[in-house]
C-alpha cells in the first residue's frame, strides 16, 4: 500500500488579504515532508495542492476545515489523487 497521496483542496469564504496562504505555508512546513503550493483564485478561493504521506495531507486538510485559519472558511472541497511531483518544497503563489 502505498502511504503518499496528493490532496488539492479548494477553500471559500474570506481567505484572501488574511495571511491565509502563509499560514498554510507555515502549517504544512509544522507538519512536515509536505510538497506543494497555496495559491489565490481570481474567484476568492484559495487553491492547496499537497503532496506527501497521506497522514500529512490529512492533518493540513483538517487544519483547513478547523477554527485555527486566520479570515474565515465557508467551506473546503478536496479531491485526491496519486503524487504527480515536481515540488522541491510548499510555496506561496
Amino acid at each position: 500500500m502505498n502511504d503518499e497521496a496528493r490532496l488539492v483542496a479548494w477553500v471559500r469564504g474570506r481567505v484572501q488579504g488574511v495571511g491565509f496562504r502563509w499560514y498554510t505555508r507555515a502549517k504544512a512546513l509544522e507538519i512536515g515532508g509536505l510538497r506543494g503550493f497555496a495559491s489565490n483564485l481570481d474567484d476568492g478561493r484559495v487553491q492547496v495542492v499537497a503532496e506527501g504521506s497521506r497522514h500529512g495531507c490529512e492533518a493540513l486538510l483538517g487544519w483547513l476545515r478547523g477554527d485555527d485559519t486566520p479570515g474565515r472558511v465557508d467551506g473546503v472541497t478536496e479531491i485526491w489523487d496519486t503524487p504527480r511531483g515536481g515540488y522541491e518544497g510548499f510555496a506561496i503563489r
